[in-house]
């Protein structure tokens, strides 16, 4: 039995619903494929900020190090400003846990319409610079409250940083249909741009069987929206992945169901998994939220933790319940979360036929 200790950050919203959601359904993914997913609970975010001043505790790196992975519902609350939530909760785990890569899968489900009139299906990776470029901490204020009050804001591009999302990306785009197309802004950004265009090509002349894209970002934007199912792989800076990889859920019906892997792909340090939506503290409470978004990213971890059998299982019963009409609301659909949930864990149960265990683990029978 594969032994894995998850560390569980609820947070904020509707994390608290999708989050105990995906945890269920990981729960009896692992008592088929035999695996002891041990989660320990951590109850940091907004209402802990407001009790002790912070969105975690001064050890809590710490704590999350002994951790082989880390499962985030979302943070963010109207009574906490965001940069106190993201700076004292997810950004310091990102980087001190060296989660260089942010990995945004963007795909079409049967059974979620798109807003999109073409019907082509959409099956695209972003990989999203996750340490650096325009999230940086350099920067700052003078004059407060006075006329000549300015803030300087300074992006940063490393050699290393960009080489690194680049070699990923391009590992990534080898082993699907060989194109990679690299969102840029070279001709307004005259350094820092240029840069990360000269390193990723670069990068890619070391891998022959991958075709480089250049795109400007505003026009990557535009064709994201006009023919989303001609992109392969796209990688981006910070800021620009961050943007991308929204547009890219919501041209695939809905933000709720996008998922995130936050990646140290060495495996030197916890990797954290999220889903690309934040809060929703206007229905949190309600019943209401889409628990995809969490639930495929439970499956990502999985994958990231060694069992891809176990995360194809679990991705082939959400969507067996989106296809068989259980869709919450943001997808047209009239289920609650729970309800949902009910109809993954007896898709989970049904499909679990397909699968066998072998010597070597679960395998598709």
């Amino acid at each position: 039995m594969s032994r894995h200790s998850i560390a569980v950050i609820a947070g904020d919203g509707i994390g608290n619903e999708v989050v105990p959601a995906a945890i269920e359904c990981l729960q009896r993914i692992a008592g088929i494929h035999d695996l002891n997913m041990e989660f320990t609970y951590f109850d940091w975010g907004s209402d802990y900020y407001g009790r002790h001043g912070r969105m975690m505790p001064v050890d809590g790196l710490e704590q999350l190090a002994k951790h082989d992975a880390i499962f985030l519902g979302a943070v963010g609350s109207p009574e906490v400003p965001d940069a106190e939530s993201l700076w004292g909760l997810l950004i310091p785990i990102r980087r001190e846990f060296q989660q260089y890569i942010n990995l945004r899968p963007v795909k079409t489900l049967d059974g979620v319409a798109s807003p999109l009139a073409a019907k082509q299906p959409i099956d695209l990776l972003i990989v999203r610079e996750n340490n650096e470029g325009e999230y940086s901490e350099v920067g700052g204020r003078m004059y407060r409250g006075l006329p000549q009050e300015s803030a300087v804001q300074e992006t940063i591009f490393t050699r290393l940083g960009v080489s690194r999302a680049a070699h990923y990306a391009a590992r990534l785009a080898a082993a699907r249909r060989g194109q990679l197309t690299s969102a840029t802004k070279s001709n307004g950004i005259v350094h820092t741009m240029p840069f990360w265009d000269e390193i990723v090509e670069e990068t890619v002349r070391e891998y022959p069987g991958v075709t480089l894209t250049s795109e400007l970002v505003d026009a990557l934007a535009a064709h994201l929206v006009l023919k989303p199912w001609t992109f392969d792989v796209i990688v981006a800076s910070n800021l620009f992945g961050d943007i991308l990889s929204d547009l890219g859920s919501s041209v695939t019906g809905s933000i709720g169901l996008a998922p995130s892997a936050n990646l140290n792909p060495e495996g030197n340090f916890p990797s954290l998994f999220e889903p690309v939506h934040g809060s929703a503290p206007d229905i949190a409470g309600k019943g209401l939220a889409n628990p995809v978004g969490q639930i495929w990213s439970g499956a990502m971890m999985l994958e990231h933790l060694g069992h891809p059998e176990a995360a194809v299982h679990l991705q082939a019963a959400f969507e067996a319940a989106l296809r068989d009409g259980f869709g919450t609301r943001d997808v047209g659909g009239t289920s609650s979360t729970s309800e949902f949930t009910a109809a993954v864990l007896t898709a989970i149960d049904a499909l679990s036929a397909n699968y066998t265990l072998s010597p070597g683990g679960v395998a598709a029978s």
